[in-house]
């Protein structure tokens, strides 16, 4: 007996977004010298805050236009996926900043990211 996929669900998907959103709001502001001192770093702010706005947007768009949540989710988690990617490549290269709290942070971030988009990627439309 094949098992169905589950359907997108637009609050569930809302709520993950809106929740990486802020992990990556709080990075931005860490790195923007505005949690403590010592781990200011513009570009790694500036990239943490163009992400979020984007988790942002894409969890705004799964509540304006619930047909669309799927969409959404994807492309909102896929783009931050990816930015994170690169984050954690600038790592790896010397060029971001490389303490360990940046590096646990940028995989458990990629986990959480992944586990969304596999999720949303699963799921079928409404």
């Amino acid at each position: 007996m094949a098992r169905s996929r589950p359907s997108i669900r637009p609050a569930l998907a809302r709520t993950v977004m809106l929740g990486e959103a802020f992990t990556l709001a709080a990075a931005s502001a860490v790195h923007g010298g505005w949690l403590g001192a010592g781990h200011a770093h513009p570009q790694a702010r500036t990239a943490e805050a163009v992400i979020a706005t984007v988790l942002v947007l894409a969890a705004l768009e799964t509540w304006r236009r619930p047909a669309h949540a799927r969409t959404a989710a994807i492309a909102g988690q896929g783009f931050a996926l990816l930015g994170t990617l690169v984050g954690l490549g600038t790592i790896v290269a010397g060029i971001g900043p490389r303490t360990v709290p940046d590096v646990v942070y940028h995989v458990l971030l990629l986990a959480g990211l992944s586990a969304g988009l596999v999720w949303t990627v699963r799921c079928r439309p409404d």
